[in-house]
Parts: structure tokens; sequence; C-alpha cells
């Protein structure tokens, strides 16, 4: 490891402040955590009261779309919201087309699964998801992987931590899918919504406060740009005082 790729000391003092703000906008903090819980809220609620799995479908599909145009007006980032959209969209579509209240809720299961394998298979093949996912937030981009390699092993078992959560969180569902009734499964996938989450994403904030602090790739490239024009200036000017001296003599 070089100079270069030594933390300094600030950066570490500063490591779990920055890695807080990093996960907050990762993850999308608790308003993304709500936006992600109420669609399906709102759906177990409706079907509970009158088993009508239209209205409950619509006023689902209707909050997430509600959800996106508020952050719209508030011009604020609405990549949390439009992924509730879409995962309610299939839902709706799902269930729908099988007439199973119980399928609004497949595909974020079958999503959930499919996200836990590729936190496990990435973490086995030297790649682990959470430091793809986060070192464009971090600025680190995927230096992480040959240069910092503290920061390779903090990812590593964050990632676990993420798969092996989310493969516990499929291990309660998939069963009750098939065996509880479809008011009973959607209480209990809502009361299963935040808390393997917060649990993932407190792991996470662990790990990664203890590890060094990440490598700011686009600060170095801006400092080797900039040294960079200033080699090529002190050349130009060297070449001109020597056409000076050349024309004097």
């Amino acid at each position: 490891m070089t100079s270069l790729d030594k933390p300094t000391e600030d950066a570490q003092q500063d490591s779990r402040a920055v890695t807080e703000a990093a996960l907050f906008e990762a993850f999308g903090g608790v308003r993304g955590m709500v936006e992600t819980v109420v669609p399906g809220l709102l759906f177990v609620t409706i079907f509970t009261i009158n088993k009508d799995l239209h209205w409950s479908a619509i006023a689902a599909l209707g909050v997430s779309l509600l959800l996106v145009v508020v952050r719209l007006v508030k011009r604020d980032t609405v990549k949390h919201a439009f992924s509730g959209v879409f995962g309610v969209a299939f839902g709706v579509v799902f269930a729908m087309m099988t007439g199973n209240a119980k399928d609004f809720y497949l595909p974020g299961m079958l999503y959930t699964l499919g996200l836990a394998i590729a936190y496990i298979v990435t973490t086995l093949a030297g790649v682990p998801l959470i430091g793809l996912i986060l070192g464009p937030v971090f600025k680190e981009n995927l230096s992480w992987r040959t240069r910092n390699p503290g920061r390779k092993k903090a990812y590593a078992k964050a990632s676990w931590a993420w798969g092996l959560i989310l493969l516990a969180k499929c291990a309660v569902l998939f069963p009750l899918y098939w065996w509880a009734d479809t008011t009973k499964f959607g209480w209990i996938l809502i009361a299963l919504k935040i808390p393997p989450f917060l649990l993932a994403v407190w792991l996470t904030w662990v790990f990664l406060a203890k590890a060094p602090a990440p490598i700011d790739v686009f600060a170095e490239m801006e400092a080797e740009e900039k040294a960079e024009k200033e080699r090529a200036a002190a050349a130009e000017g060297n070449e001109t005082t020597a056409g000076r001296h050349r024309r004097g003599a």
C-alpha cells in the first residue's frame, strides 16, 4: 500500500459520520422505509376489512404512485419510490392473474431470495455486493478490492450479514406463504419488513465504522489531473525560456 492508499488520521476519525451518511443515502433512510412499508400495509389493511383483492391492489398501487409524485414535486431523488412502484405493480399483476391475494407479495419474496443469494455468491467470488453498492457512494469505486484490504474484509462481512439475514427472512415467509391464510400472512410479512433491514444496516455500519477509511479515487484523479497540468505548464515555460536564450544568442 502506497502513501496515497493509506487513509489519513482525520479520515479515520470521520469514518463513522461518513458511513452513517452513505448508508442513509444508499438505503433511503426513514423516508425510504416508509415508502417501502406503506403500500403493503394499505393492501393488507383493506383486504383484512373487506376481502376485496381488486380495491386492495388499486389502493396499494395508487399510494405508491402518490409517493413518487410527492418526491417529484419536492424535487427529491425518486429511485426508492420508483423501485416501490415497480414492486407493487408486479405484485398487483401476479395477484390479479391468479386471483390469490397472497400472490401480491410473491414478487417481493422472490426478489428478497434472489438478493440474498446475490450477496452470498458475490462475496464468495471476492466481489461482495455491498461493496459494489456503497463504493460509488463513498467515492472509492472498486479501489477497496486491491488497495484497501481491510475495507474489502468489512464489505465481505457486511454482505454475509445481509445474505444470511435475508435467507432467514425467506425461511420464515415461504412456508407461511403456503400454510397461512392471506390476512395472517400479510400482517406477518409487514411485521418482518423493517426489523431485518435495520439489523442488516446496523451490522453494516458496525463493520464499516471499524474499517479503514475509503480511498477517494475522485480526489486522486483530480489531484493527478492538476499535477499533470502543472507539469505541462512548467514544460511549456521551460521551452519558452530556452527559445528566448537561443534567440538572444
